[in-house]
C-alpha cells in the first residue's frame, strides 16, 4: 500500500516562492502520472500539475510559468517549486498518484501580506 507524504507548506508573501514535496512510501510510486491539485477554501479540488514518469510536465493554465513540477524516480519523490505566488494560489496541496488512485494528506499554502 502507498502512501504519500507532502511537506514543504507555509506561508509566504505575494511573490514568494515555495517549494512542496511529495515523497510516496510503501511499494513507491506507480509507473504512470504522478501530479498536484489544490483545494482553496468554499471551491472544488483542481488540477495543478502532473508529471509523467518520463519526467514529461503538464500544468494548469493558471500556474504555467510560475510553477515547476519535478521528480527523482530513485527517491519517489515529487516537487512543485512555485514562484511568484499569489493570494489566488491560497489552498490545501495534495499528491495524487495517477496509478494507484491515492492521495496524499495535503499541506497548507497560505499567500498573504
Amino acid at each position: 500500500q502507498v502512501q504519500l507524504v507532502e511537506s514543504g507548506g507555509g506561508l509566504v508573501q505575494p511573490g514568494g516562492s515555495l517549494t512542496l514535496s511529495c515523497t510516496a512510501s510503501g511499494r513507491g510510486f506507480s509507473v504512470e502520472a504522478v501530479g498536484w491539485f489544490r483545494q482553496a477554501r468554499g471551491e472544488e479540488r483542481k488540477f495543478v500539475a502532473l508529471i509523467y514518469r518520463s519526467k514529461v510536465p503538464k500544468y494548469a493554465d493558471g500556474v504555467q510559468g510560475r510553477f515547476t513540477i519535478s521528480r527523482n524516480n530513485a527517491k519517489n519523490t515529487v516537487t512543485l517549486q512555485m514562484n511568484n505566488l499569489q493570494p489566488d494560489d491560497t489552498a490545501d496541496y495534495y499528491c495524487f498518484d495517477f496509478g494507484s488512485f491515492y492521495w496524499g494528506q495535503g499541506t497548507q499554502v497560505i499567500v498573504s501580506s
